[in-house]
């Protein structure tokens, strides 16, 4: 999971919403640490399921990290003034969003993580233009290494 968001920050993207999916321990926590230490973050990264957001500022870069795992009603987000974070220019990576739609924005890159033994399987769809850039940005650089 953390190589993964680390190539995917790695294409430094300017703005972007990244919803991730998933059960509970699928790794969307560790997919959002691995994202935060390739744009310069050193520090723990913890999740923010009682806070809903923990804001970031590294690499030059805003960082949002949300987790929408105990929300009850996706009107909350609009009370917390929700639209605000995916209108300025920062990165926002959003645990649980099926929690918050349909007021969460369409995101530019779906990413279904699924439990599987031994590991992981990753799905990854994009849903804007921006979002099949970076796709394509991903894709190129995984051919290149093959």
């Amino acid at each position: 999971m953390e190589a993964l968001a680390a190539r995917l920050a790695t294409t430094r993207p300017q703005s972007l919403l990244v919803a991730l999916r998933g059960d509970l321990g699928a790794g969307k926590t560790t997919f959002v640490r691995g994202f935060l230490r390739q744009l310069g973050h050193a520090s723990a990264v913890k999740s923010p399921t009682y806070t809903l957001v923990e804001a970031y500022q590294t690499g030059g870069r805003r960082v949002y990290h949300f987790d929408l795992y105990r929300l009850n009603d996706p009107e909350e987000l609009e009370a917390m003034g929700i639209r605000d974070y995916f209108e300025s220019a920062g990165l926002c990576l959003v645990e649980w969003p099926e929690k918050g739609e349909p007021v969460l924005p369409l995101a530019d890159l779906d990413i279904h993580i699924t439990i599987t033994e031994p590991g992981r399987e990753v799905a990854i769809s994009a849903h804007t233009d921006r979002g099949r850039t970076l796709l394509r940005q991903l894709n190129a650089e995984q051919q290149q290494q093959q």
